[in-house]
């Protein structure tokens, strides 16, 4: 199945054999304190930056009935998001995933995001626009 939004994403988790947890994690697009007057001017025009977690949680596929649901959902939270990066953790042998492991895949998901190492993962705009990225990343806004 080509998952060319997030309805198709929940679509392809909800049809796997193997229980399925969606890892998602929102990110801000920040300037760091020792920014430059350019880095500073660029950012403001919506260039650079550097993507930085603020929230994160795990969900199962039938959780989520949509991406506007999702997104109104992180609202409550009061913690604004410029980029939600996906990833998806599968159980094995008909075993369902403890905690602890989802835990660990959550904060190793974050750590690639931190170093910038994003390709692997679906990345997703408020507005529900799957953005792709290639590679190495610092910052989107």
């Amino acid at each position: 199945m080509n998952i060319t939004d997030f309805q198709s994403l929940l679509e392809a988790a909800r049809q796997q054999t193997e229980q399925q947890r969606l890892l998602l994690v929102f990110t801000r697009a920040e300037l760091p304190d020792d920014a430059t007057a350019e880095q500073r001017a660029g950012f403001e025009q919506g260039e650079g930056g550097a993507l930085v977690p603020v929230m994160y949680v795990d969900k199962e596929p039938e959780e989520v009935r949509s991406f506007e649901e999702l997104v109104e959902e992180s609202r409550h939270t009061g913690q604004h998001w410029d980029m939600m990066f996906v990833g998806c953790l599968s159980g094995q042998g008909g075993r369902g995933l403890d905690d602890n492991t989802v835990q660990k895949a959550l904060e190793t998901m974050i750590m690639s995001i931190q170093g910038g190492i994003v390709a692997h993962l679906l990345a997703y705009r408020p507005n529900g626009e799957q953005v792709q990225l290639a590679g190495a990343v610092e910052g989107l806004n």
